[in-house]
């Protein structure tokens, strides 16, 4: 079967080996941030509804998972905010129901945790992965860039009520952006929520591809360290687990593209991620590139793949 909405497995950096949903199209979402590595969204929205066709989504899992691959994680996530679809839950529900070895992750901006029909249709999910960028309107604004009516205080609100209802782990990650919420005054007020939130762990993050806004440069490594400490968290590293998948069953180049298509990739990170020996990645690179499929753009960690 030719999996248009399941992607990899691929190695991740926090979960480990991950099959990935992506019940949006490419991109949709609550918010345009600065940093997305998937782009501009080219679709702000707020409205719930069934984005792409659950049955289909339901019969490329069952095909899948049918062959009891070794996951660590089935995550939600991809090309935009994953709780936009209204069936999430369902689908949550089928996977714990039918396949309940595998534990479910989702990754969510949290900007529709104030609805209670999203919050309860996570409820299932072992690990919910919100994020938490600003505390503050004006950084808020100008970080995430939300749909019409989406502030800061009804993502904080929205939180706080999920964590009071949600049995799973919560790992909250906040993303930081040199020169807009790594002030004194901001950092306050990530740890006085932090301390209200009471996540399971905290995730500091900063950009290691290519951002949306290409201003926005990562920060340094020694400022995410102070303010992980700061926060009481971690610093998220670019290296990737060694538990590389190959792309059994589907063409390289195909397996590639998909990849980068969600987010760009340095060669090496797509060795990694796909298993393929490096001059076999670099051969379907120039392939692709020739096609006028990808682009090259080059970063503080070497060249990356975007697809055009």
């Amino acid at each position: 079967m030719a999996y248009r909405y399941l992607f990899g497995p691929v190695p991740s950096r926090r979960l480990g080996i991950s099959l990935g949903i992506d019940l949006v199209p490419h991109k949709t979402c609550v918010f345009d941030c600065v940093y997305c590595e998937c782009g501009r969204t080219t679709d702000l929205a707020c409205e719930r509804r069934e984005y792409v066709p659950t049955d289909r989504v339901l019969a490329e899992l069952d095909d899948f998972l049918a062959t009891a691959p070794d996951l660590d994680y089935v995550t939600f996530a991809g090309s935009g905010e994953p709780t936009l679809h209204s069936r999430i839950g369902e689908i949550i529900s089928f996977i714990k129901d039918r396949y309940p070895r595998y534990r479910v992750a989702v990754l969510t901006n949290s900007a529709l945790l104030t609805d209670p029909e999203v919050r309860a249709a996570l409820m299932r999910a072992d690990l919910v992965v919100p994020s938490l960028d600003a505390v503050s309107e004006e950084v808020f604004l100008k970080i995430n860039r939300p749909s019409p009516g989406i502030t800061a205080g009804r993502v904080l609100e929205g939180l706080l009520d999920f964590v009071r209802e949600y049995p799973g782990e919560v790992w909250l990650e906040v993303f930081i952006v040199p020169g807009i919420n790594d002030t004194e005054e901001e950092i306050r007020l990530l740890k006085d929520a932090v301390v209200a939130i009471s996540p399971d762990r905290i995730q500091v993050n900063t950009l290691d591809r290519p951002g949306t806004d290409i201003r926005v440069r990562p920060a340094s490594r020694g400022a995410l360290e102070r303010i992980a400490s700061v926060l009481g968290g971690e610093t998220i590293g670019a290296a990737y687990t060694d538990r590389a998948l190959p792309p059994e069953g589907r063409d390289a180049g195909e397996a590639i593209l998909a990849t980068i298509r969600r987010r760009p990739c340095t060669p090496g990170d797509l060795a990694a991620l796909t298993g393929l020996r490096p001059a076999e990645v670099a051969k379907h690179l120039r392939v692709l590139e020739a096609r006028g499929l990808v682009e090259q753009v080059r970063e503080k960690r070497g060249v990356f793949y975007r697809a055009i």
